[in-house]
This record gives structure tokens, sequence and C-alpha cells, in this order.
């Protein structure tokens, strides 16, 4: 998660570079959002996988839905606090909400796949 988090750093100061015009200013409010919020529930996930194995599935998906929760809540709260280019911070905030969606895919299909065998 830290590597995933570097790495949308790393392509967001490139798009910074090359177009600054792409990137909202609130860009790395959103970046912290995300990385806050795969670390609490990455923690919450080992715990609750520690306490029930059988249960991981179910596990795995609710925390998706309280991370897609959260995300909807940040993004309410800010497109209601009267921030500047509102479709700018949105699709900012799209693109990296799907940079860190295709990880949690990637994560949950690699966590299924001994369980499939």
């Amino acid at each position: 998660m830290v590597l995933l988090t570097i790495l949308v750093t790393v392509m967001t100061l490139l798009v910074q570079f090359v177009k600054p015009e792409w990137v909202h200013s609130s860009v790395w409010q959103i970046i912290i959002f995300y990385f806050g919020v795969m670390l609490v529930s990455g923690q919450l996930i080992q715990f609750l996988l520690k306490q029930s194995k059988e249960n991981s599935v179910a596990i795995l998906m609710g925390a998706t839905i309280i991370r897609f929760l959260a995300s909807l809540i940040f993004v309410a709260i800010c497109l209601f606090a009267k921030i500047d280019n509102k479709i700018l911070f949105f699709a900012n905030f799209f693109m990296i909400y799907l940079l860190y969606l295709l990880f949690d895919i990637y994560s949950l299909i690699a966590n299924l796949r001994p369980h499939s065998k």
C-alpha cells in the first residue's frame, strides 16, 4: 500500500510537471485521505482476519464497502465546501480512486486464489 501511494504521488508529480492545469490544488489532500483510509482499513482487515479466517471474503468485501462510503463522504464534504473547479477536483479524485480500487481488486484476487485450490 505504501508502494502504491508512492507510485500515485510520482504519477501526480509527473502530470503536474507536464500539464499543471490537469491537477487540482487539493490533489494532495486526496492522496493523504486515501493513504489514511487504506492504512486504517488494512489494519482492521488484518485484525479481523486473525480473529476469523473463515469469514475472509465477507471481511474483505466489508472493508471495500467501508472505503467506498468513506470516499463518498469525503467527496460530499469537499464539494459542498466551496472548492474551486469542482469538475477538475472530481476528475482527480476519481482517477486516484480507480488506482486504489485496482490495487484493492488485485489484493482481493491474490488473497482468494489460495482459497480456491
